[in-house]
């Protein structure tokens, strides 16, 4: 047995050195090898104090249809009545072509940015229906906002199924009478405190994806 070791000992040390060895133990997932890696950090150092967010495909000249997770898989939770998504399935992307250093070519640009880069009501209506499943929602449908987690004036990623959800109304809101949620003057506040450099895109992204509802007040933009 202590021949065994020392054998061992060199090879170890040189794998270490060359970095070439996995830590992946028989019968544990080896993320290397895995089709669902572990998410990058954005560009924009989207990480922030918090947890990594992942750096979608960006836009793109055709928008396919994207797969959503499996039926009944993902769960509202809910915050003073207001729905917030399900982290596991909805934890947020962001766009590689928005960085901190390009908003003002990007997102914060004369002329608007984020028309130019929405994938078809063809795709994102066969999306809603397919997210709607996952997510077990069975209101009205044109009362659901097809949401993105990070908002494209946010430099979310435009198609990434990890940005978007089917965003039930808020409480109180009158069937029938459409989409309007009190995300969305959210994320405009946020985007508004960005372009003008009150604070970073990182922490405005952080702050969406942590929780909505407290994105303001966490950034100290009420």
């Amino acid at each position: 047995m202590r021949s065994t070791r020392r054998a061992a000992f060199p090879a170890l040390l040189s794998c270490l050195l060359l970095a070439g060895c996995s830590s992946v133990q028989p019968g544990e997932p080896d993320s290397s090898s895995s089709g669902a890696s572990a998410p990058a950090a954005s560009p924009s150092g989207a990480a922030g104090a918090g947890r990594s967010i992942a750096v979608g495909a960006g836009p793109q000249k055709k928008y396919t249809v994207q797969q959503q997770p499996a039926a009944g898989s993902c769960h509202y939770r809910y915050d003073k009545g207001e729905p917030l998504e399900d982290p596991k399935c909805t934890p947020g992307a962001v766009s590689p072509a928005v960085t901190q250093a390009n908003l003002k070519s990007t997102i914060c640009r004369k002329g608007g940015y984020t028309s130019g880069i929405r994938p078809s009501t063809y795709v994102t209506g066969k999306e809603k229906k397919l997210n709607a499943v996952s997510y077990g929602y069975t209101g009205n449908m044109a009362d659901a906002e097809y949401d993105h987690e990070i908002s494209l004036q946010l430099g979310g990623d435009p198609n990434d199924p990890r940005n978007l959800w089917v965003e039930p109304p808020d409480p109180g809101h009158k069937k029938g009478s459409g989409v309007n949620n009190m995300k969305d003057p959210v994320e405009t506040k946020l985007h508004t405190a960005v372009c003008a450099g009150k604070v970073t895109l990182a922490q405005a992204q952080q702050a969406i994806v942590t929780d909505w509802t407290t994105a303001l007040s966490t950034l100290g933009l009420n």
